[in-house]
C-alpha cells in the first residue's frame, strides 16, 4: 500500500462515491476503482462493500482509512518541513576543498558570508580541507554538501548522472623557480627548457605529477624528481631554497608565494585544471547551499583578476629589465 491509495481510500469514506472521488483527485473512476482493489489485495481484508448504489466502508476498511489520515497529514508534514530545509538560508553547509583551495577561499568565503546583508542570513559553514587524488572527489560529496574539487583535462569525467557540477575556473600550472635562477629571466618557458631540472613534485595521481609527466614525454627527457611533496605551500619554501624547480598552480597557490620564489608560464604542454564544485542534486536544492556556491563563484573571479594583475606587473618588470 502507498500514500495515494490510503488518501482514495479516505476520500471515499468522506464523499461516499467513486465518481465524488475520482472528480476530487482530479483522475479517472477505473483509475479509483484499479487502485482501490491493489490495496484491498495489499490489506488482505475487504475494504469496501455495496450498499444501495453507493460503496462504502467496511469496518477494516475505516479503521485503514483512519490511519491512512494520519500517514497523509504527517506526508504533509514532511514536505512542508523539506520545503522550510530548502528554503532556510542560514542552514549548515559543510564545504571541503583541496589544500591550496582552502588556504585560497575558506577565509575570503567565511568573511565574505558573515558581512551577510541586513535583510538575508547568511549559512553557517562548516569548512574541511581534504587531500585525495582527482579519481577520489566525488565520493567526498556523501559527507559535505559542497566538494571543491579539481581535474585535468585528459583524466575521467565528473560522474553527471549523479552529481551537479559547478565550473569555476581552468587554472593553469606554472613553472616556480628561485629568484636567481637563470630560467627566471625569461617570461615564459618550454618543456625543452625545463626537462632536465630537477624537481619538487606530488605524488603520483595529482596534478603536478600529471604535468611533469608531460613534460617528461614532450621533451623525450624523464625529469628527475628529488622530493615528493602534495602541500604548495611546502613546495614553494623548498623551491625558495634552491636546487629544484616546482609547479604550482598560477591562481590558488600564488596568494601565498613566499619571497625568492616566481612563476613562470609554461608553453606547448596542456597544464590546465578544471576546479569544479562537486554537489548532489539533493543539496543543490537548498537555498543556503546555493548561496555559498554563488559566493565562491564569485571569490574565484576576485582571485583569478588578482594573479593576473601580478603576471601583467611581472611581465612589465622583466620588460623594462
Amino acid at each position: 500500500m502507498d500514500v495515494r491509495q490510503l488518501q482514495i481510500l479516505r476520500e471515499l469514506g468522506e464523499l461516499g462515491s467513486v465518481k465524488a472521488v475520482a472528480e476530487e483527485l482530479l483522475v479517472t473512476p477505473s483509475a479509483v476503482s484499479q487502485q482501490l482493489a491493489l490495496l484491498t489485495r495489499s490489506a488482505g481484508v475487504p475494504l469496501t462493500r455495496k450498499e444501495g448504489r453507493s460503496l462504502v466502508l467496511t469496518d477494516a476498511g475505516k479503521v485503514l482509512a483512519e490511519a491512512g489520515g494520519a500517514v497523509v497529514r504527517a506526508m504533509a508534514d514532511a514536505r512542508a518541513a523539506i520545503g522550510t530545509y530548502h528554503e532556510d538560508a542560514a542552514g549548515t553547509v559543510s564545504v571541503s576543498a583541496f589544500h591550496s583551495a582552502g588556504q585560497a577561499l575558506f577565509g575570503r568565503l567565511a568573511a565574505r558570508l558573515a558581512a551577510g546583508t541586513n535583510d538575508v542570513a547568511a549559512p553557517r559553514l562548516r569548512l574541511a580541507d581534504e587531500d585525495v587524488p582527482q579519481h577520489g572527489f566525488p565520493a567526498l560529496t556523501a559527507r559535505y554538501d559542497v566538494v571543491l574539487a579539481h581535474r585535468m583535462a585528459h583524466s575521467e569525467e565528473w560522474p553527471l548522472d549523479r552529481l551537479v557540477v559547478v565550473p569555476l575556473v581552468k587554472e593553469p600550472f606554472d613553472v616556480a623557480l628561485p629568484t636567481g635562477h637563470p630560467l627566471a629571466a625569461r617570461a615564459s618557458l618550454t618543456a625543452g627548457d625545463v626537462a632536465g631540472e630537477a624537481w619538487v613534485s606530488s605524488r603520483q595521481g595529482y596534478s603536478p605529477a600529471d604535468v611533469l609527466a608531460a613534460i617528461g614525454a614532450v621533451a623525450s627527457h624523464a625529469p628527475e624528481v628529488a622530493h615528493r611533496i602534495n602541500d604548495y605551500s611546502t613546495v614553494a619554501a623548498v623551491v625558495a631554497g634552491g636546487g629544484v624547480l616546482g609547479l604550482l598552480p598560477r591562481y590558488t597557490a600564488a596568494i601565498g608565494l613566499p619571497p625568492g620564489v616566481v612563476l613562470r608560464p609554461l608553453e606547448g604542454i596542456g597544464t590546465r585544471r578544471s576546479i569544479d564544485l562537486l554537489i548532489r542534486p539533493e543539496n543543490a536544492r537548498r537555498r543556503s547551499v546555493r548561496a555559498v556556491t554563488d559566493a565562491l563563484h564569485g571569490l574565484v573571479g576576485e582571485i583569478v583578476a588578482e594573479a593576473e594583475s601580478r603576471a601583467r606587473a611581472s611581465a612589465e618588470g622583466l620588460a623594462a629589465g
